[in-house]
């Protein structure tokens, strides 16, 4: 199976030196520590969300603000708005630098949805993180370093995926979003050692594709 990958688009991203401590305080960043922040904007939200940990592993920033916007990139507020609002927050520029570019890397070259159908109709993300950083750690209830399979496709698609997922390798599913989310997709954070997720992301890749070819099937 080979899946035909969609890549992201980084829509904005734009650093503050020094935050005003308002806006520090809306988006939940400490006084005590956060002086400076970084924030992007893309038309893949999942993507951007495994890119926002990926910064907290290369830098000491904070991940304060992550939220996907509804109905999706293509219901969008503004030419820049996408699919997520994402915000970092360091001690100095420096810093948010190191995670904003760490964050890039990752949305350019590892984090990405994938067309399931031959239309391009049906997108899946059938995502592993090897090792979790600060952010998806915390938000799947995991610790630092462990494995992670991130999947995600639209609710009937998703539905039989992660059954099959979960049913293909020793896993444990840590949180299960049902639809609709606020992009109406479906997702599934799956804890195990990295080759068991590995297993249960193709899985649910595999399964996805089949929904889309035999939809009717019973």
């Amino acid at each position: 199976m080979i899946l035909e990958p969609i890549l992201p688009r980084v829509l904005s991203v734009r650093r503050i030196p020094a935050a005003h401590a308002a806006l520090l305080e809306s988006y939940g960043a400490d006084l005590s520590r956060h002086t400076s922040l970084g924030l992007v904007t893309c038309d893949q939200d999942d993507a951007t969300y495994v890119a926002l940990d990926e910064a907290t592993k290369h830098s000491p920033v904070d991940v304060i603000y992550a939220r996907s916007f509804y109905a999706g990139s293509d219901h969008a507020s503004g030419r820049l708005s996408g699919e997520i609002l994402g915000v970092i927050a360091g001690s100095d520029p420096e810093e948010v630098d190191e995670g904003l570019n760490a964050l890039l890397r990752c949305l350019e070259h590892d984090a990405c949805f994938y067309s399931a159908d031959e239309k391009g109709e049906i997108a899946v993300f059938p995502h592993v993180i090897s090792s979790l950083g600060h952010y998806l750690s915390k938000e799947a209830g995991l610790e630092v370093g462990d494995s992670m399979a991130y999947l995600v496709a639209p609710p009937m698609e998703f539905s039989i995926g992660v059954d099959a997922a979960l049913k293909a390798a020793e896993v444990e599913a840590k949180k299960i979003f049902p639809p609709p989310t606020e992009t109406n997709y479906a997702a599934a954070y799956l804890a195990g050692e990295q080759c068991a997720c590995e297993a249960a992301a193709e899985a649910f890749a595999e399964a996805v594709v089949e929904v889309g070819r035999r939809p009717l099937t019973r």
